[in-house]
């Protein structure tokens, strides 16, 4: 019950799971969770990054702009823990299925969604999560066996929680 996507295109697996929660919420389904929206700026070399919180669509700024010679992390935590925070509630009101949009360094270290994605399966609510190649291992790690690689493509994913449903 614990779908994990990947993908080569920057941006690729934000698409696919936005897509996803888009075709399923027009199929009636209780989604929760969270896809990243990428806004390229003008005159600036890093994007801004968002979360879509599901269902509502509301959006948090997980970004911050630290200069565009920074080669440090960019993610704001407080956006990234608001994100959470909000899924959580979302699972706890009866969703049937959480879409995350990464399983990123902060999952690693055990913050930002980990437990969340925890809780969820010990509920018995399905999970499907991006993950880059750069945590795979901490991913897996935390996953173990639980986890199951889907197919990069949108009929894949749609056809994996119809049968997880």
């Amino acid at each position: 019950m614990l779908g994990y996507v990947m993908a080569e295109g920057r941006g690729e697996v934000d698409a696919l799971l936005a897509a996803l929660a888009e075709r399923l919420q027009a199929e009636g389904r209780r989604v929760t969770g969270a896809v990243q929206i990428n806004t390229e700026l003008p005159n600036d070399v890093k994007c801004r990054m968002e979360l879509q919180l599901l269902p509502a669509g509301e959006r948090v700024q997980i970004s911050q702009s630290l200069g565009a010679l920074s080669k440090g992390c960019r993610l704001n935590p407080e956006g990234l823990e608001q994100a959470v925070h909000h899924t959580e509630k979302g699972l706890d009101t009866g969703a049937e299925m959480v879409l995350i949009n990464k399983f990123g360094k902060q999952e690693v270290e055990g913050r930002g969604f980990r437990n969340l994605i925890g809780e969820a399966l010990s509920q018995g609510v399905p999970v499907i999560v991006g993950v880059n190649a750069k945590n795979i291992a901490g991913f897996l790690a935390f996953a173990g066996d639980f986890a199951e690689e889907l197919a990069p493509e949108i009929e894949a994913l749609h056809g994996w929680c119809l049968e997880t449903l």
